[in-house]
């Protein structure tokens, strides 16, 4: 069996480039972090291969964030039997073939990626440290009031449920425990 997986880190990313070979077998899609490897697919793609399957990954970085864990993906995939192949780096991995070269290479990337990734997070750390600083950095608009905290408080006081208190005000729950995490641990 020919399988493609595919991840993008949130639903609104476009895959495109991911899909544009269509003959599979089949497609297993997670649109979440790569930061570990608990993702629904991934796992039920992991159950289910077989030996003789074709994993096609678009990138290293699609399969995995961390050296640790592309690696472990790699060395699972291989120890049932079946093949990976990423596309862009152009490498192949199955259990009959032992390249210490593309082990090799594996791990580099491996290692190559995260560090730009950890790089680039640490950029976005030091750019809104400094944005904050400079005050021009104020977060996320409030999607309540001055008025509408009060309102949420009286509520949360007179013991209305979180749902209806969320509800009367046009906010997620979620959004409401910020508001209310102030005021006493829920």
């Amino acid at each position: 069996m020919k399988i493609l997986y595919v991840r993008t880190s949130t639903t609104h990313q476009n895959d495109a480039r991911q899909l544009v070979d269509n003959d599979y077998d089949r497609i297993f899609e997670d649109k979440l972090s790569g930061k570990n490897t608990d993702r629904p697919q991934l796992q039920l793609m992991l159950d289910i291969i077989r030996p003789n399957d074709r994993v096609e990954v678009h990138e290293m970085s699609r399969l995995a964030r961390n050296t640790r864990d592309l690696l472990e993906i790699v060395d699972t995939i291989t120890k049932k039997g079946a093949t990976i192949h990423f596309k862009k780096e152009n490498l192949t991995f199955s259990s009959d073939t032992n390249d210490p070269i593309q082990k090799l290479m594996l791990t580099m990337l491996g290692a190559v990626a995260e560090m730009e990734r950890e790089l680039i997070a640490s950029r976005v750390r030091e750019g809104v440290a400094l944005a904050k600083a400079e005050g021009k950095y104020k977060g996320r608009k409030k999607k309540l009031s001055a008025e509408q905290i009060e309102i949420a408080k009286d509520m949360y006081a007179k013991r209305y449920s979180l749902t209806k208190i969320a509800k009367e005000l046009h906010i997620s729950r979620p959004t409401l425990y910020g508001y209310l995490k102030d005021i006493e641990k829920i």
